[in-house]
């Protein structure tokens, strides 16, 4: 009888070994699977490619890799590099915000934007400030060319006030309203005259996304996550923050691009995204 419970406590101990080492295999497993889903890109997040030619974009892009999904075309490389860049990002399976802040006459814009629809990007800029008749324009050319080429259409931010404004810097150009409330006007315009959304300050998104609705994008430069320097940015929020203050999305450029590791840089900045928004 004593052989047979010490047999039979044995095989207890066996069983009990195997079901810790199968609890910790499974904890090990889902642990894997949750940082896998962390470290997913996230097309909220779009990074701004602040480097000045080809070669440079495409290493950052290849290095990154399938952590962003999203990233910011801006004047200084689509200048120096054109639509190269857009191509390879395209080819890459990568979305391209085309931030080129257009302002001019309605037709001299509408055309413009008809010319990078054809490019295949999937956000584009215009400035609020060249008036309702200018965004309509954007916007109308937007969507006959998109449909003409039956591909999706871009959509269309108008941009506000930029975030390198601070309140002395505002008065200088003859800013009477507050800033708040002049990109506070410029967003309502934006949205009468059938714009997508706008490009903001996280200072100013709870008050947009109030008065726009959950519908209206509100995309946010001027990110700064904890570990970054704010730089010339003035009116700036931490990535958690400005998802709770209304962004839709963020653009962050140089805490990735000018990092020391950008793909630690976009894992943190992605696990207090996913953690906190």
């Amino acid at each position: 009888t004593q052989g047979y419970s010490s047999a039979a406590s044995d095989v207890y101990k066996r069983q009990g070994i195997m079901n810790r080492i199968y609890i910790y295999s499974q904890e090990g497993r889902a642990s894997m699977e949750e940082e896998k889903e962390i470290y997913k890109a996230d097309d909220r997040l779009i990074v701004a490619l602040d480097v000045d030619s080809f070669d440079s974009m495409k290493a950052l892009v290849d290095e990154l890799g399938d952590l962003v999904s999203y990233y910011k075309v801006g004047m200084e490389l689509y200048y120096s590099a054109g639509s190269a860049t857009i191509h390879y990002l395209k080819e890459h399976g990568k979305k391209v915000f085309l931030d080129l802040k257009l302002h001019d006459i309605p037709n001299t814009v509408g055309h413009s934007v008809a010319s990078v629809t054809r490019l295949g990007v999937n956000l584009i800029t215009v400035h609020a400030g060249g008036g309702r008749a200018m965004m309509q324009a954007a916007a109308r050319y937007a969507k006959i060319t998109a449909d003409e080429l039956e591909v999706e259409r871009p959509k269309i931010l108008a941009v506000t006030v930029l975030t390198s404004f601070d309140d002395k810097g505002w008065q200088e150009i003859g800013g009477h309203l507050p800033i708040q409330d002049h990109v506070l006007e410029l967003a309502s315009l934006a949205k009468e005259a059938g714009v997508d959304g706008v490009v903001a300050s996280p200072k100013e998104a709870t008050s947009i996304r109030e008065m726009a609705g959950d519908d209206f994008l509100i995309v946010t430069p001027g990110i700064r996550p904890a570990f970054a320097q704010t730089d010339d940015q003035k009116r700036i929020a931490t990535p958690s923050q400005a998802f709770k203050d209304g962004a839709s999305m963020l653009v962050i450029g140089r805490p990735i691009t000018q990092a020391i590791d950008p793909k630690a840089a976009t894992r943190l900045i992605l696990k207090e995204i996913k953690e906190n928004a």
